[in-house]
């Protein structure tokens, strides 16, 4: 299996969560995250994120946006599905890292391993990053991502209040010129190819159309501030 990218088009017009400002106690092992300002991410409890396969799940997704900023920019650490724990489990997850920012992605922090086996990741550590960089260490560090186990499941369905919030978001797209957006359903929230619910043929199919980008800078806030709320995991306990 190789690792696949959301497309642009799909990312610009469904927009990776915000998971800042997280709230809920702390995961064992997980450390604040300092001077940034954002506490650290609860368990994951019954929801793990499903983005696309491998670095996606790091990126949340395209991480190149209007402004110059990345998908990832305001994205805090995200969970996975658990998995083993052990000396084991953190060398390869080290491993891993050290592949990634040994081709061409140096900010790239190691995952974080809870005791539970969820492994966190910090996504901004990515956001400068070109989307050919990205590819390029994806495809490089192919066998090392797997090993870690940092590709998602990719079969639970996304947390309910997320879900609530991407059809907010999707009925304001349809107000604000877009009439052919679709609202997201909690099953393919995360279908590779569909950033968040988005189907790329409910869009114009130029990305810097002017219509999409009015609706984005209109109707992003409603899914980012209720994405803000939490991490995945305990938008789904």
């Amino acid at each position: 299996m190789r690792i696949g990218l959301l497309t642009a088009a799909a990312l610009a017009a469904a927009v990776a969560a915000a998971l800042t400002a997280c709230s809920g106690s702390e995961p064992p092992g997980v450390p604040t995250l300092g001077a940034t300002g954002q506490s650290s991410p609860p368990p994951a409890t019954g929801g793990c994120l499903n983005a696309a396969d491998g670095l996606n799940l790091m990126t949340g997704g395209d991480h190149k946006t209007e402004g110059g900023g990345g998908g990832g920019e305001e994205l805090g650490y995200q969970p996975t599905c658990a998995g083993t724990t052990g000396d084991a489990r953190k060398n390869a997850l080290h491993a891993a890292a050290e592949c990634i920012r040994q081709h061409g992605i140096p900010t790239y922090k190691d995952p974080v391993l809870t005791e539970d086996g969820h492994v966190y990741t910090d996504a901004r550590s990515l956001h400068e990053a070109d989307e050919n960089t990205i590819r390029a260490a994806a495809d490089a560090c192919h066998d090392l991502i797997v090993t870690a186990q940092l590709v998602p499941d990719g079969q639970a369905p996304a947390p309910p209040k997320l879900v609530e919030a991407g059809v907010k978001s999707a009925r304001c797209m349809r107000a604000n010129g877009l009439p052919n957006f679709r609202d997201p359903t909690a099953n393919d929230l995360f279908t590779p190819g569909h950033g968040f619910g988005m189907h790329p043929e409910d869009l114009p199919g130029d990305k810097d159309d002017p219509t999409v980008k009015h609706a984005m800078e209109t109707c992003r806030p409603l899914l980012d501030d209720e994405a803000r709320v939490s991490s995945l995991g305990s938008l789904a306990a």
